[in-house]
């Protein structure tokens, strides 16, 4: 006589209301457990992995500000190179010919730096300025005389004085090497630009520290300058390319002419 089957236990086995939550839990913590574990221990990932807008390169993380960065320093050559061509034909002062000098050597150099990062890093530049860039050239392009010295100092210095913070962000917070370098060159350039616009005498200090602290976009307009001499307004040269430069050494500044006096 063949033995009768036992009977199943209620409330045992993977297959019981009981079982299935158990395993559909555990499915869920391995789920949660496996991303963590792959990120944790591998080199090259992280927030820069997870952030969709940062990519990777042979020279470190490059970032949505890295690439802003690189783009802000080929618009900023491809006006203040020009700029500085009209401030030394124009300039009525020595003073503000030798700013202009610094900006077009400044920026032949940054020029040819940014081009070689943006290869190495495969990244495409800009080939003319933007909009706000061409209704200051334009401005300058129509001044002439003491005018001119007057709106290209306070113009430049204000676009300094805003890409000045961009680059300390960008060298403080950068993981690409070729970025951080450029950085670097960025800084002593934009700070040898600031010194040598103030230098001119023509800086209206009040006007520049409330555009700056506006944020605004337009030229500062300064009282009204009084006449001077005017030359050939001159046409804007055209941005050509700049042979790579190894070194650069900054020029002497002009010592700064007297203080325009304050309107009454």
């Amino acid at each position: 006589m063949r033995p009768r089957p036992r009977p199943p236990v209620k409330g045992r086995g993977i297959f019981t209301g009981t079982g299935v939550i158990i395993v559909g839990l555990t499915a869920t913590l391995v789920a949660l457990l496996v991303p963590m574990w792959s990120y944790a221990d591998r080199s090259g990932t992280g927030l820069s992995v997870l952030n969709a807008e940062t990519v990777t390169t042979p020279y470190g993380p490059l970032s949505a500000l890295d690439r802003e960065f690189v783009t802000k320093v080929r618009l900023a050559g491809l006006w203040e190179l020009p700029a500085g061509q009209q401030a030394q034909r124009k300039g009525t002062t020595q003073a503000v010919r030798t700013a202009g000098q610094h900006l077009v050597e400044g920026h032949t150099f940054l020029d040819a730096r940014v081009r070689d990062v943006a290869s190495k890093l495969g990244l495409a530049l800009p080939n003319e300025p933007n909009e706000q860039q061409k209704q200051w050239l334009a401005t300058l392009d129509q001044a002439q005389g003491v005018d001119f010295d007057s709106q290209f100092a306070n113009i430049l210095r204000l676009a300094h004085g805003r890409v000045f913070s961009v680059v300390a962000e960008v060298r403080a917070s950068t993981q690409n090497s070729l970025v951080r370098a450029l950085a670097d060159d960025a800084n002593s350039t934009v700070l040898d630009h600031i010194k040598v616009l103030e230098a001119t005498g023509y800086v209206d200090f009040g006007a520049l520290a409330r555009d700056m602290a506006m944020g605004s976009t337009p030229p500062i307009t300064n009282s009204p300058a009084p006449p001077g001499p005017t030359t050939d307004p001159g046409q804007v040269v055209p941005v050509t390319p700049s042979p790579y430069v190894t070194t650069f050494t900054l020029p002497p500044a002009a010592s700064s002419p007297p203080p325009l006096p304050e309107p009454s």
